[in-house]
């Protein structure tokens, strides 16, 4: 009986043993295939985001040789690093926010009790910049001309306005 009941111990163990080496081993391939599904998923995301943000910067200064190009050219008079001239090209814009009737370049008349600012700005070239304004109940965007004088002024020009509807 003893005999028996040893003999039965010895083929559970052995038979658990051989269950979990085989579960542990399963599992270490299952999780590599896991990790590489995974892994492969998030470099496609991370694919499709790089291009849709390379998509949506296409007008940009940042992204225009033929734009850099022209503050920093051989037969330029203006030598200007582009990267310091975007936030200094903002600032000054959004410094004009401070006027008491709104600022100038949104290209529209106080409607209400509040004033037309810029909320956002972003510069498509050396020439053109876009931007969108709001006085808390109308919102518009416009589109302005600037220009850097020969004393490193900015100096702006609304080309185009829009006003959505309320």
């Amino acid at each position: 009986m003893k005999k028996s009941l040893f003999l039965y111990l010895l083929i559970l163990a052995v038979l658990m043993n051989v269950f979990t080496y085989m579960y542990y081993s399963k599992r270490a391939t299952f999780e590599e295939t896991q990790f590489k599904k995974t892994n492969t998923k998030f470099k496609d995301s991370i694919n499709s985001i790089t291009a849709k943000l390379a998509d949506a910067n296409y007008f940009s200064l940042e992204n225009n040789e033929n734009a850099q190009n022209y503050f920093d050219s051989e037969n330029s008079k203006k030598t200007i690093a582009y990267e310091k001239l975007i936030p200094y090209v903002k600032e000054k814009l959004m410094d004009l926010n401070d006027n008491l009737k709104g600022n100038p370049y949104t290209g529209q008349d106080q409607i209400g009790e509040q004033k037309f600012i810029i909320n956002k700005i972003k510069i498509l070239n050396h020439r053109w910049i876009i931007a969108d304004y709001s006085d808390g109940v109308y919102w518009g965007e416009v589109l302005i001309k600037y220009f850097i004088n020969d004393d490193e002024t900015v100096s702006f020009e609304t080309f185009q306005s829009l006003l959505y509807q309320k």
